[in-house]
């Protein structure tokens, strides 16, 4: 979808948070649209990872000092979103996840088209009144999106079945397939070798490898529930990642697991794991396990949205056990651990279905494609102003 200057297609991605699968899903999508002649603008909070990130990817990056979390400061949050979209010029707003949604789409008002991408729904993540919230908010400001993008089937239909009235998109996740690929079978070995935090674990000991931000969502306390259950002799459970519920982890952590904090690069320890696990509470579609799975690796997931839309047909029974069950998950990674043959069989299906069905191009063609939809295919060469939205 190459373009001349005059004609470039301007997206602006408004972000909160800039972390974790959040901001890698921001990273590739906006290489891929600079790439493909896009112009791709990403307001966040400056200095953050996906600044960064998003700098290094070709974006034309904002600050946006936006906190994670609804507050006191939203009133000059949704101020200086507005102010970015009056400076940006964008053809299309794209607000990624709850807060961001937020402010965005109270910023924009609909006189912008409008795309909201939620990355896993709001009201999952709390209980109570702030639940009851959350969703309320989440019904309201549909009238205020153009679309609402879910990354799989199973969170469009949360959506629908919490009675949120919208115009749906569902497009997967995609993943950077020459980032994450399968090594030589010498590449398992090297990457433990030059693993500081591996010196002293015997070079053939069952590794499992969980990552993910340090946080109730991904379920890592759970996790270590069902590591005190494995008879595995010898094997060990890495947590990859830094958050808000590591030194409470760290606490109850049972003998044989230890924790990186803040990792810029996964690769090495998805290529020294020989399980990939992911016990999350909630989730659109994960990063994680499509990394894991396209560098040749078995995953088992919670079977929480998107979990069985990224797994081979029929991998269910292997890799896929309820939330918040470690009786389960022990016994799904102990199978997996214990039988070589099962294991390898299923690394090897898993490495196919992923490089055929998750590339990020893919994915960014397809929303690309949902762009143009909304601002209609002429792309004019000032951005599309309408009346304000009351449907």
């Amino acid at each position: 979808m190459r373009r001349t200057q005059e004609r470039q297609l301007t997206v602006l991605h408004l972000v909160q948070p800039v972390d974790g699968g959040v901001a890698r899903v921001v990273t590739d999508l906006v290489r891929a649209q600079a790439g493909a002649g896009l112009r791709p603008v990403v307001a966040c909070p400056p200095g953050s990872p996906l600044a960064l990130g998003a700098a290094a990817a070709g974006a034309e990056v904002r600050g946006w000092s936006a906190t994670r979390a609804p507050g006191p400061r939203l009133a000059g949050e949704v101020a200086a979103a507005r102010r970015i979209v009056r400076a940006s010029r964008p053809h299309v707003v794209h607000a990624h996840s709850a807060k961001a949604g937020l402010a965005g789409r109270i910023a924009v008002r609909g006189r912008v088209p409008t795309v909201f991408q939620p990355h896993a729904w709001s009201f999952e993540a709390v209980g109570g009144r702030t639940a009851e919230l959350a969703l309320g908010w989440e019904r309201f400001g549909a009238r205020w999106a153009d679309h609402i993008l879910c990354v799989s089937e199973s969170e469009r239909r949360t959506g629908q079945e919490a009675g949120i009235a919208a115009r749906w998109s569902v497009i997967h996740n995609g993943i950077d397939l020459d980032r994450f690929r399968p090594g030589d079978p010498t590449v398992r070995a090297e990457a433990r070798a030059c693993l500081p935090l591996l010196e002293g674990v015997a070079s053939d000991a069952p590794l499992v490898v969980c990552v993910g931000r340090l946080t109730r969502q991904k379920g890592q306390d759970v996790l270590l529930r069902a590591w005190r259950r494995m008879a595995v002799p010898g094997a060990r459970l890495v947590l990859v990642g830094d958050g808000p519920d590591r030194s409470g982890l760290e606490e109850s952590a049972p003998p044989g697991v230890l924790f990186t904090g803040a990792c810029e690069d996964v690769r090495p320890w998805i290529h020294a794991a020989d399980v990939l696990v992911l016990p999350s509470r909630w989730e659109g579609m994960a990063l994680a396990p499509l990394e894991a799975m396209a560098c040749g690796r078995a995953v088992v997931m919670t079977d929480v949205n998107g979990a069985r839309e990224s797994l081979p047909p029929g991998h269910e029974e292997h890799c896929l056990v309820p939330p918040e069950d470690p009786g389960a998950l022990a016994a799904a990674l102990t199978a997996l651990l214990t039988d070589p043959d099962l294991r390898e069989a299923v690394s090897h299906r898993a490495l196919r279905h992923t490089r055929a069905a998750f590339d990020v191009r893919r994915t960014a063609e397809a929303v690309a494609g949902l762009y143009e939809e909304l601002v209609g295919m002429s792309c004019p060469t000032t951005p599309t102003t309408r009346k304000r939205t009351e449907r």
